[in-house]
Parts: C-alpha cells; sequence; structure tokens
C-alpha cells in the first residue's frame, strides 16, 4: 500500500494538535498571552534566549552582566505560575517530539550507518 509521503506528514500534523499535551499548551499560551504581567515575562526570555543563541553561535561566553540578566529571567520566569506551567506544558509536549524527531530521521541515520 503506498501513501502519499506528504499526506502522512500533514497526517501526523493533525495527530499532533489532537494529544492532550498539545492542547494543555495551547490553553496555557491563551491564559499567558491575556496576563500582560506573563506575556512581558515569556516575551522578555524568549528574546534573551534568542540573543543568548547568537552569542554562543560566535563561540562567546556570557559575560557576567549576562549571567545575571539570566538568573533574574529565570527567577521571574520560575515566580509566575503561568510562565512556569506554560514551561512545564510544553517540556511535557517536547517528549513527543523528541521521539516523533528520532522515528521521522531513522531512515537517513541508516543510511549513513
Amino acid at each position: 500500500m503506498t501513501h502519499n509521503i506528504y499526506d502522512l506528514a500533514n497526517e501526523l500534523d493533525r495527530a499532533i494538535r489532537l494529544l492532550p499535551e498539545y492542547k494543555a499548551v495551547e490553553a496555557v499560551k491563551v491564559s499567558l498571552n491575556s496576563d500582560t504581567d506573563a506575556k512581558a515575562i515569556l516575551d522578555d526570555y524568549l528574546g534573551f534566549q534568542t540573543e543568548l543563541q547568537g552569542l554562543m553561535q560566535t563561540g562567546q561566553m556570557p559575560s557576567a552582566d549576562m549571567q545575571k540578566r539570566m538568573e533574574e529571567i529565570h527567577q521571574k520566569v520560575q515566580a509566575n505560575p503561568l510562565v512556569s506551567d506554560y514551561f512545564a506544558k510544553q517540556q511535557h509536549l517536547s517528549i513527543y517530539m523528541s521521539d516523533l524527531e528520532k522515528i521521522i530521521f531513522r531512515p537517513l541515520q541508516d543510511l549513513m550507518k
């Protein structure tokens, strides 16, 4: 039985969106986006992550100021129940995504052997 690979990929997309873990992240994100304090903390965290990744890609290590800022942002994330819940739920979903990634890339890994 042959399947169109794109049809299978779209079916996987739909199945992921039906996962309870996906729905949980989606629901908390709606709540988070309607809370200006939580949204500001998340935006600050994501902006800092992007900045940090750019720094690491150039081979630089975070300065003492950046490390202090990282700790401050981490404390804000932990102190806000909505933001910390968002990251906890996202972590649960990422387990599925990691497992799927392994399965999807297995044929390419087999070619490398």
